[in-house]
């Protein structure tokens, strides 16, 4: 007997719990859930009793909140119908009226330090004065004073504060796609070339944040090493130490202590996240904490006086559950599900699975196949991921649970150019976007198909941003291949996408050269990997989706698109959204994109969809 079609709304629709953060005293949480069917902010005592709305957005919703240090405000972000201007605000925890703390029409915010010492102070990078350039700036978030701490003169794409909330380091792009780390001992000092990492190093190379000595700076690197390691630096010798490293797989999550910001634990994410613990203060924590759910779990809170933790176990087969971890008895507390409602569900499970590519770069990825079907000959949905550099990871997923409970198989692979792997893994992809990156996608559904998975004959491909691209690539490179396409957000043309990033982007722009290609340079190669390009090879339907004040992907990498299909007389279907940007935030758009997808791939591949 069939599996029952579980509701997209199950899938799709807004999460009853969403990104619990602690407050300073462990005493309450802040979280997102539903208001009048709009995500909000909501506060209440971790032992229970009344939740109470903070915030009452009536449209968009609020994408995060958190607690300010003095544990009487909560600071949150939100944007213009997606725009990604995201301005700050903070709100008294006991109601009351918000306040923009970055009143800046057409800037955008973000936060770069804040600490237990200064209570009532963050520090805050905005674009106001120069588009391109972020300057830091400190501010009371109880009267919304602001001062400038940091005029970006040198055009650091990244600042960093020590613990005394003084930007200290800073990471400014070279020419050749590498960047320099610049120092300065205090403010109005001088800055000065600290360290350096070449082109190959760059990407995911950074700052992570500095110990209560105020002179070692944690960072990720893999300068000297294949793959990235968290090591302690010197400021003032430039010397480095390694903490923790991993010969296959590159540091993924690092948590610190709350007060002194010491390395506590670091994560490696393989095929499952595997956390070692640094500080032997913790080495019972750690090694208790996975017998408490068989997710895969991260510290995502710590109060600052160290007996409280708040603790998120990732699952494939059901939402994130949360929990409070008592570091004293080493016993965990159930605060909540993200998505109660998945609980009992007949859900795919999420298998790890590696193959090689055809120049023998192993790849590596997950598989999902419903859970009553023989992986046989199945209608198949490439997913692919979005960055590219971004990677997939094991856990909870909409767009795969929903596929495979549609009848679909669904292969994820990461990649060349997926980050977690190593430096020689991640370089593998320069200027291979359409080209090699392009083939391992192509190599993975071959994969497939000789495993006996797929059915030839009715495989599709599906993606957003990168993914997006990917999708139109596969479409047109390879038409034989594919029964049909979803493509979101994606370039067509990758020399206009290139001239059209946001402006704060600009930092950024020498190592998109480095790894994509230079519109001025190489328009005849970046022409060569546009999908726009090669329109007259595409021979199987085509289904498009786009936010209208997307500032990544412009609305015109869609319009192109399509236009010059339907001129061509192709089949493609195409849906925007006035109030969307990158992605689809608002709930019903999301539903109406996705029951549009779901009778697409039912109509070309043989799934199954839900009645209207």
């Amino acid at each position: 007997m069939p599996l029952p079609l579980i509701p997209l709304e199950t899938f799709f629709g807004n999460p009853t719990f969403a990104q619990p953060a602690l407050s300073p005293d462990g005493r309450a949480i802040v979280y997102l859930a539903p208001l009048e069917g709009v995500m909000n902010a909501w506060v209440r005592p971790v032992s229970g009793g009344e939740a109470r709305p903070l915030t009452f957005d009536r449209k968009r919703g609020i994408p995060m909140a958190w607690w300010a240090m003095n544990g009487e405000q909560v600071m949150f972000m939100r944007d213009a119908d997606g725009d990604e201007n995201f301005h700050l605000f903070a709100v008294p925890a006991s109601g009351g009226d918000a306040v923009d703390l970055t009143p800046f029409d057409g800037a955008k915010a973000n936060l770069i330090g804040r600490h237990p010492d200064f209570p009532d102070e963050i520090l805050v990078a905005v674009n106001d004065r120069d588009r391109r350039l972020f300057d830091a700036w400190r501010i009371d978030t109880r009267t919304g004073r602001r001062t400038l701490e940091v005029l970006n003169d040198i055009g650091a794409s990244a600042l960093n504060s020590d613990q005394r909330l003084c930007v200290r380091l800073a990471s400014v792009a070279t020419p050749d796609g590498g960047k320099v780390l610049r120092h300065r001992d205090g403010q109005g000092a001088p800055w000065t070339d600290l360290l350096t990492f070449p082109s190959e190093d760059a990407l995911g190379s950074g700052v992570i944040g500095f110990a209560d000595d105020h002179r070692t700076a944690w960072v990720v690197s893999s300068h000297g090493a294949e793959t990235l390691e968290l090591r302690a630096l010197d400021t003032g010798s430039g010397r480095q130490t390694v903490i923790a490293s991993d010969p296959e797989a590159d540091v993924e999550h690092v948590i610190r202590h709350p007060r002194t910001g010491a390395i506590r634990a670091v994560a490696f994410d393989r095929d499952r996240l595997a956390w070692k613990a640094v500080d032997p203060s913790v080495a019972a924590d750690y090694e208790t904490l996975p017998g408490v759910n068989a997710g895969d779990f991260a510290v995502i809170g710590q109060s600052i006086e160290d007996r409280t933790w708040l603790v998120a176990f990732e699952q494939d087969r059901g939402s994130a559950a949360y929990y409070l971890w008592d570091r004293a008895a080493q016993r965990a507390s159930l605060l909540g599900y993200a998505r109660p409602e998945l609980e009992g569900l007949p859900l795919a499970e999420m298998k790890p699975v590696r193959f090689p590519a055809r120049d023998g770069l192993p790849l590596r990825g997950y598989l999902s196949v419903p859970r009553d079907a023989e992986p046989r000959a199945l209608p198949a949905v490439l997913l692919v991921h979005g960055g590219p550099w971004h990677r997939d990871s094991w856990g909870w997923q909409p767009q795969v649970q929903w596929l495979a409970n549609r009848g679909y198989a669904v292969l994820q692979v990461n990649f060349r150019g997926s980050p977690g792997f190593g430096k020689r893994f991640l370089n593998a992809a320069n200027r291979e976007w359409g080209g090699r990156m392009q083939d391992d996608l192509t190599d993975a559904v071959r994969w497939l198909v000789a495993q006996g998975v797929a059915d030839p004959k009715r495989v599709g491909i599906y993606g957003g941003s990168y993914g997006g691209y990917a999708a139109l690539a596969g479409m047109t490179f390879t038409p034989e291949l594919f029964a049909c396409g979803v493509a979101i957000c994606g370039p067509s043309n990758l020399i206009s996408f290139v001239k059209t990033v946001p402006p704060y982007w600009t930092t950024m722009l020498s190592m998109m050269h480095h790894r994509i290609g230079n519109p001025d340079l190489d328009a005849d190669f970046l022409k060569s990997r546009s999908p726009l390009f090669h329109i007259d090879r595409l021979r199987a339907p085509l289904l498009v989706g786009q936010g209208a004040n997307d500032p990544r992907v412009v609305r015109a990498e869609s319009l192109q698109m399509v236009e010059a299909l339907r001129s061509a007389g192709k089949e493609v279907e195409y849906i925007e959204f006035a109030d969307e940007g990158h992605g689809f935030a608002r709930p019903e758009n999301r539903m109406t994109f996705q029951r549009a997808a779901e009778k697409f791939l039912a109509k070309h591949l043989g799934g199954r969809a839900a009645s209207d």
